[in-house]
């Protein structure tokens, strides 16, 4: 073992595994995260809701890989980039609660990130629906 890893062991000793162990851990990990997420995160809830609407339509009214797959992004997106906005938002305040220019970015930034997934969503979806039934 590498001096690096042994570095890594002292101060993670769970970031030194590797093979099945550490594939076990990571989704272990995962699921606690999405555990998590649905339990103590209404907009985590409402994205998935979103991302379960959009699978399903997706799949069925979609025509061709390509647009099922644009169709089932478009909601995986805001349900990934709501998970990234939340841990951003968690770790902010574990550090601390108290306002500081920084932490305000950096959680103005995460929610401007999900804004950005929300409106693809919505143009995406908006010009099928467009393209599919009105025109």
């Amino acid at each position: 073992m590498s001096k690096h890893q042994k570095k890594l062991q002292k101060r993670n000793h769970k970031k030194g595994r590797t093979g099945l162990k550490r594939i076990l851990n990571a989704t272990k990990y995962s699921q606690d995260g999405f555990i998590s997420a649905w339990k103590e995160e209404e907009g985590f809830r409402q994205v998935s809701v979103l991302f379960v609407l959009s699978l399903g339509l997706g799949l069925w009214l979609g025509e061709g890989f390509c647009q099922k797959i644009l169709l089932v992004f478009s909601g995986t997106l805001c349900v990934l980039v709501e998970l990234f906005n939340t841990a951003i938002e968690n770790a902010i305040d574990h550090t601390s609660l108290k306002p500081h220019p920084f932490a305000k970015k950096a959680k103005d930034m995460g929610s401007a990130a999900q804004l950005l997934s929300l409106l693809f969503f919505a143009l995406v979806w908006g010009a099928f629906v467009y393209e599919r039934f009105v025109s």
